[in-house]
């Protein structure tokens, strides 16, 4: 292969990718062998997360992580086709990076599109081989789907900026050694400008995490709190004041990351799995439950082949557009459907601890998929507006200065 990643040899390209195929099937027979804790022993995903980490240390050693990065920055140069085979190769394994899909699937990506030269010099290569674990930090207590009512307050002194404020929902923070955050930066302008976007050291000063515990048990998620943080300016992501526009870009990556998966080719994991347990408990047969099994089956099929339309439109190393809603959306649907097909194929087992409860905390987690990422509200009004071209919803605090606002605890 050339060094400039085009895919080409002496042998040629279609034998180079057949390689690189087999290259990725060895190390993932080896490697992708299952997380070994279950998920009732693991609370905090904190042994989960280990076994994710070490499974990316290994594959950036088998020169197999952050494939279409820069070779410069810990990458390794290839093409979208060495990514899709990639992707299709771990489709037919358990999934080994549950723990670290903000990190790889958001974080790295926005650090690689809009960090500066220091930036990415100091911090990629780290986040491709999970030496470092970064988290997304946006929603707060009183801005949620809202996100642009954020109130944490990012204060200019000399060559730092002072944080203070409150997160919530964040996902594996205690795991985390650092955080994308978006502070206000400006109050007198209106709230989706005066927001400014920052690296953030989870081990500084003044960060403190509490962990929020979950109906189903688990308690991956936290509550952050930042108190005299203080960041250096050369962290500071993008623009002054342009931190809306970066939060939009992310959670663009973060819709197609829900959206798509982490694996590629077509994925009905979902509805195989209750096909098993209807056959298993002699519900096969029911006219009723073969049209809802059929259903969910399609629409699996149908949001991976949506995803996969996805991912070939993205350009590499570019922000994705607005149709990443449509598979978040989609997914969230698929939750639902599974939720209520499940408890009605397995019956009071499902809530009276069969399977070590795992049928009754399935249903439980689904609901996260309609908040998580942006409400399905607001994904619909998404696509409405950004992929339908319909009018946008009016907006009367719109041009008004943050400051004049009633949000959250800010009282005017």
């Amino acid at each position: 292969m050339t060094a400039n990643g085009t895919g080409t040899s002496e042998a040629g390209p279609m034998n180079d990718l057949e390689s690189f195929r087999d290259r990725c099937a060895d190390f993932l027979a080896d490697h992708a062998t299952g997380i070994t804790v279950a998920e009732a022993d693991d609370p905090r995903h904190e042994l989960t997360h280990q076994q994710c980490v070490a499974f990316q240390q290994a594959a950036a050693a088998a020169g197999l992580a952050g494939l279409q990065y820069p070779v410069e920055y810990g990458g390794q140069g290839l093409t979208e086709d060495h990514q899709r085979i990639w992707r299709e190769e771990t489709s037919k394994h358990p999934l080994m990076t549950r723990t670290l899909s903000i990190s790889q699937g958001m974080c790295l990506p926005m650090l690689n599109e809009y960090g500066t030269e220091a930036q990415r010099a100091a911090y990629q290569a780290d986040l491709i081989s999970a030496n470092q674990v970064w988290c997304q930090m946006f929603s707060e207590p009183g801005a949620g789907s809202d996100v642009a009512s954020l109130q944490m307050r990012a204060i200019r002194d000399g060559d730092e900026w002072v944080i203070n404020g409150q997160k919530v929902w964040t996902t594996l923070a205690h795991v985390a050694d650092r955080a994308i955050v978006i502070a206000r930066t400006d109050p007198e302008q209106p709230k989706h400008r005066g927001i400014s976007m920052f690296i953030v050291d989870m081990k500084a000063p003044g960060v403190e995490i509490r962990p929020i515990h979950q109906i189903d048990g688990g308690m991956r998620f936290n509550e952050v709190y930042l108190t005299d943080v203080r960041v250096p300016a050369d962290h500071q992501i993008g623009e002054l004041n342009q931190g809306w526009r970066l939060a939009t870009a992310m959670l663009m990556y973060e819709r197609v990351a829900i959206g798509t998966g982490q694996t590629g080719g077509v994925q009905h994991v979902r509805s195989d799995k209750l096909i098993r347990a209807a056959t298993n408990r002699d519900r096969a047969s029911s006219p009723v439950i073969r049209q809802q099994l059929m259903t969910m089956y399609s629409a699996e099929v149908c949001q991976s082949l949506m995803g996969m339309r996805t991912r070939a439109e993205a350009q590499a190393g570019k922000t994705p557009g607005p149709g990443g809603s449509l598979g978040k959306l989609a997914g969230a649907r698929i939750a639902a459907m599974y939720r209520d097909l499940s408890l009605t194929i397995v019956g009071p087992g499902a809530v009276a601890g069969e399977d070590n409860g795992r049928w009754g905390l399935d249903a439980l987690t689904t609901f996260a998929s309609g908040i998580a990422g942006g409400t399905n509200e607001i994904q619909r009004n998404i696509i409405g507006e950004r992929v339908l071209g319909l009018p946008r919803e009016p907006s009367v605090d719109k041009d008004l200065p943050f400051r004049e606002l009633r949000t959250g605890t800010q009282q005017t």
